[in-house]
């Protein structure tokens, strides 16, 4: 039996890891649009604030909680492509293990 094919998950897990990434460096493209405007709608917030020379940190707090919230969603993603990933490398062991213990010669 060959190797279990998992080129897919992998190139999954590459784009997670780039957009976990990108995030961390606070770049838009891998949000969600509800994340978006969640982050839109924050920035926008504070700087009406700054504007009236009032205090931002409310809209720092809902700022920093959008950045987190993603980085919790692309971790938790992460991590079942990954187990995914495993699974599927197992099973095919076991197929295999099982196939060579079947035979004698």
């Amino acid at each position: 039996m060959s190797k279990p094919n998992t080129r897919r998950l992998d190139k999954e897990i590459r784009l997670t890891e780039r957009k976990l990434e990108a995030v961390r460096n606070e770049e838009m493209w891998p949000l969600t649009s509800q994340e978006r405007r969640q982050v839109m709608g924050a920035l926008v917030g504070g700087s009406y604030r700054t504007l009236r020379s009032k205090s931002t940190g409310r809209a720092e707090r809902r700022l920093e909680s959008a950045w987190e919230s993603v980085q919790t969603r692309l971790i938790a993603e992460l991590t079942a492509l990954r187990s995914e990933r495993q699974r599927i490398v197992t099973e095919a062991a076991t197929v295999k293990a099982a196939k060579k213990s079947s035979g004698w010669w």
